[in-house]
């Protein structure tokens, strides 16, 4: 008999779990509360890691399909200082293949292919321990029992309060993020400046990121440290304002870098994490993975993770002991450890990475990217 197994959350997490089972012949419900793939941006481009992203896709049968997709010149990488002089310029060889980046957007078609997926199914709650399994309750009212629920739904996952009594807490760091398209076209020294890749600027608690997507188009993140409510009088909504509040901030930066916040409209991101040390009691029928289980800075590590997560614990179910519960609390043990020992190194990442010392961003890249 199979079992009825339900993921919570379209994203890379349970894209992959859903497509690892799919691959393997057992059925799984997937529930997005989007109404549609395309409801909403994508968000940006992503880079996958061999032996986390890309051993994900390769228990998905999808890792060919993705290196075609992918883009191994955009893991170059740039950085300034606020003068504009370049620190590091640093390039992949032709066949460096480590970290290729693609585009959110182009990830979620490739890993949605044959899936079926419920669209506009938002779970507002999850129940353990009825007498028919876990109880799933939609926002339209409705019901349905599962034998095991995944929650694969984000930073303020639905599904976690079943487990943990845990939420999220504020970093210090806020970002605002803004896009330039065409950017080849329109605005040619900004392409030059950028490269390939990405450009990073490190100044006195706060950087300036541009990250190089597909089509010419760029997203730029401004990343700083400051209260949570630091822009009570200001009308997010208002690009100029916005901008005008932004280069303010950053004033004395070179002209060319600040030239990477003419954006037309800009998105407030704080950023939030989960304890380091996040774990929970086992509970029967419920589990998570990503950020629903150990919400980390952004720090290019904690999709790979994710994804890989989600393929573990789909060939755990369809190819391990018939005991599912047995095989969900393993897979939950090795996640903690591993999960923890990443958002040990980005939670100093990020420390280094906005910090009062902008020389502490410079290691830290030399480090990770050593020359």
């Amino acid at each position: 008999m199979r079992h009825r197994i339900a993921v919570v959350g379209g994203g890379p997490a349970g894209l992959t779990f859903a497509r690892v089972l799919h691959r393997h012949d057992h059925p799984v419900t997937i529930l997005e509360r989007d109404p549609a793939p395309d409801a909403r941006p994508p968000g940006g481009t992503l880079d996958l890691h061999e032996g986390l992203g890309q051993l994900a896709l390769e228990k998905a049968g999808l890792l060919a399909e993705f290196q075609a997709l992918s883009r191994p010149e955009g893991q170059a990488m740039r950085i300034l200082d606020t003068a504009g002089t370049v620190l590091r310029d640093w390039r992949p060889d032709p066949d460096d293949r480590a970290n290729p980046e693609i585009d959110r957007g182009q990830l979620r078609d490739l890993l949605l292919g044959p899936l079926d997926v419920r669209w506009g199914r938002g779970v507002t709650k999850v129940v353990p321990g009825t007498r028919d399994g876990v109880l799933v309750y939609f926002a339209d009212g409705g019901q349905e029992t599962f034998d095991l629920v995944v929650g694969a739904d984000g930073a303020w996952s639905r599904i976690r309060p079943a487990v943990s009594s845990v939420t999220p807490h504020y970093t210090g760091v806020t970002a605002m993020e803004t896009s330039l398209d065409d950017v080849d076209a329109r605005h040619p020294h900004l392409a030059r400046l950028i490269g390939d890749g990405s450009l990073a600027v490190y100044g006195m608690n706060r950087s300036l990121v541009a990250q190089r997507n597909s089509g010419g188009h760029v997203k730029v993140y401004a990343r700083f440290r400051a209260p949570l409510d630091w822009h009570t009088n200001l009308d997010l909504a208002d690009a100029e304002a916005v901008r005008s509040s932004l280069l303010a901030l950053y004033d004395g930066w070179a002209a060319p870098v600040l030239d990477l916040l003419h954006g037309t409209a800009f998105v407030h991101r704080p950023l939030y994490v989960l304890p380091v040390t996040h774990t929970w009691t086992h509970v029967f029928g419920v589990t998570l993975l990503g950020d629903a289980a150990h919400l980390m800075p952004p720090l290019g590590v904690g999709a790979n993770l994710a994804m890989l997560e989600g393929a573990e614990l789909a060939e755990t179910i369809a190819t391990g002991p018939e005991d599912l519960d047995k095989a969900v609390r393993a897979f939950e043990e090795q996640m903690w450890v591993r999960a923890g020992r990443w958002a040990k190194i980005t939670t100093a990442g990020l420390e280094r990475l906005v910090s009062p010392d902008p020389a502490e961003a410079l290691a830290h890249f030399d480090q990770v990217q050593p020359s």
